[in-house]
């Protein structure tokens, strides 16, 4: 079973930039579409973007224009650069791996685990 692991996460200003790193065992990223998410305090976890195996984006509206997700396939990881962050970014951002993309978000499966997260604040 594949388990990703996602880190990079940090305390930032409105307008700053963090990149979050994604990675997995047991399995090669490239072989999967990798998916980001996040949950804010209070609120329902919420698909942020996805990349396929064939390096095609998609990106919620929230963060279109400000997000990007790219693949490192030397480094075996898939990352997510955030920039213009503001406020309401601030959450625990996941990563998931699946063998395709639904927009920009995952399949819907019965069953997912989900990591640790890491946390991103946005905050003056």
């Amino acid at each position: 079973q594949v388990h990703a692991v996602e880190s990079g996460g940090g305390s930032v200003q409105p307008g700053g930039s963090l990149r979050l790193s994604c990675t997995a065992s047991g399995a090669t990223l490239d072989n999967y579409a990798i998916g980001w998410f996040r949950q804010a305090p209070g609120k329902e976890r919420e698909a942020v973007s996805c990349i396929t195996k064939k390096n095609e984006q998609f990106y919620a509206e929230a963060v279109k224009g400000r997000f990007t997700t790219t693949r490192d396939n030397a480094n075996d990881s898939v990352y997510l650069q955030m920039s213009s962050l503001k406020p309401e970014d601030t959450a625990l951002y996941y990563c998931q791996v699946d063998t395709y993309c639904v927009g920009y978000t995952l399949p819907t499966r019965s069953r997912r685990t989900w990591g640790k997260g890491t946390q991103v604040t946005v905050s003056s």
